[in-house]
């Protein structure tokens, strides 16, 4: 066991809408083995209340520092570091000039292994310890990015990407040694034999990937669905909603579905730990198909506002009530750091809303990053409770320990904060990777 001093940030148990943050200026924070070995969780309060219990565990004292849950990114693309920043007028175009042709290099299993090494080292330095990943069609890709989260001890979730339609030729799914026509049915049987390699091995999770309905034919996506029915702990991620001529060329394509969503669900895609990216140009109809099959958005502000797709309706969404979060959504994000989405974010939560005037608070903002993307998640322990993104007792033993004074305006913003919210609020407008001087997963650091 080991214990932590230093003021800390967590959040209550979840129940509806935000959870409140609780903060202890002088607390302490304990970790030790659960019965499986991993490092979780075993009491978080105040020093004084908590010091007298645990005098017998070995305390680093952490003095001016914050330590809060390490962040939760429910949708980002491993493969699209390389093209952040890239111009376009809109989400086709940018795929076509540039994310396709960059995908493609991912077929390589010694390009690949680099880019993961570079990718997870970058969630680590920003302070994410569990994400929701893209990786390309290539098993190459997914093989790479599984093994170097493994070695780091990285909570992540990844999955083949499902293409058989509308896209290059190298980005494909690939067939067998018996010709393209088994093309779509030998990428069921890959992603299959991806699950039963990496599935539940440590901290790895497999998601079934259709990459967005368009460049996937009906088969394809029925057995995504059927490979879901088969695998119900699996997660499913895919984009949707997102831009609108996007939309109108889902709406060709699958004329008998109700809209863009319900493409989903007719092909058995929709449930809980389904996570959709986006979910941006929605009705109320489509609001009640997340809440009553348990989907969860990924919202990526850095994203919309960076292609101009729109924005998340979070009014829209609490009054009908489905699950949501905040994510990167790197590389048509502008950034891994969960200091610039979550101000991303309350842009987005001043525009483009039903509810005029909506204001999202400093607090709601963190724990869309934390607590609500891992509750989105659906990672649980033995009683039931989500155990990611959070730092009460049970919850995996992720955090980052926070330097407020790490700039010089930092420290002087900081130091005139008269309440949680002020702090909170500028760490978030003021904050990037220098503000996350450690990450620790399990006892393994990452500097």
């Amino acid at each position: 066991m080991k214990a932590y001093r230093a003021s800390i940030l967590w959040f209550e148990a979840p129940g509806s809408g935000p959870a409140r943050a609780c903060f202890e200026e002088d607390g302490l924070l304990v970790v030790g083995p659960d019965a499986r070995g991993l490092q979780v969780v075993q009491a978080v309060g105040s020093w004084p209340a908590l010091a007298a219990h645990y005098a017998h565990v070995p305390t680093e004292h952490l003095p001016g520092r914050i330590i809060a849950p390490g962040f939760v990114d429910l949708h980002v693309h491993f493969p699209q570091t390389n093209i952040i920043g890239s111009p376009a007028s809109g989400l086709l175009p940018w795929l076509d000039n540039y994310t396709f042709p960059e995908e493609q290099r991912f077929a390589a299993p010694a390009y690949s292994a680099e880019a993961a090494g570079f990718f997870v080292d970058e969630l680590l330095r920003n302070g994410v310890t569990t994400a929701l990943a893209f990786a390309t069609s290539h098993p190459a890709s997914v093989h790479a990015l599984f093994a170097c989260a493994q070695a780091r001890s990285l909570r992540l979730i990844t999955g083949l990407c499902l293409m058989d339609r509308h896209a290059p030729e190298a980005l494909l799914n690939q067939p067998s040694a018996h010709g393209r026509s088994d093309a779509t049915e030998h990428s069921l049987l890959q992603s299959e034999a991806l699950i039963q390699q990496w599935h539940g091995v440590d901290r790895l999770g497999y998601a079934i990937t259709p990459r967005f309905a368009p460049t996937s034919t009906e088969a394809q996506l029925r057995g995504a669905g059927e490979l879901a029915a088969r695998y119900p702990d699996v997660w499913i991620q895919s984009h949707v909603a997102e831009n609108r001529d996007e939309i109108a060329w889902v709406a060709q394509l699958f004329p008998q579905s109700r809209s863009y969503l319900a493409t989903y669900a007719d092909f058995g895609l929709m449930r809980e730990r389904a996570v959709y990216a986006h979910c941006i140009h929605f009705d109320d109809h489509d609001r009640a198909l997340m809440r009553e099959t348990g989907s969860s958005a990924a919202i990526s502000p850095t994203s919309n506002l960076f292609l101009g797709s729109g924005f998340f309706d979070y009014a829209g969404a609490d009054r009908v009530g489905f699950g949501y979060g905040l994510a990167s959504d790197v590389g048509g994000g502008t950034s891994f750091s969960p200091f610039h989405t979550m101000l991303a974010a309350y842009y987005v939560g001043r525009e483009g809303q039903t509810k005029p005037g909506l204001s999202l608070s400093p607090q709601q903002l963190w724990w869309q990053h934390t607590a609500a993307a891992g509750a989105v998640l659906g990672v649980r322990g033995a009683q039931g409770q989500p155990v990611v993104g959070n730092l009460l007792p049970g919850c995996e033993a992720d955090f980052v320990v926070l330097n407020p004074k790490a700039t010089p305006l930092l420290a002087r913003k900081t130091a005139l904060a008269g309440n949680l919210d002020e702090l909170l609020f500028s760490m978030i407008v003021l904050g990037d990777d220098r503000l996350v001087e450690r990450t620790v997963i399990s006892q393994a650091l990452a500097d």
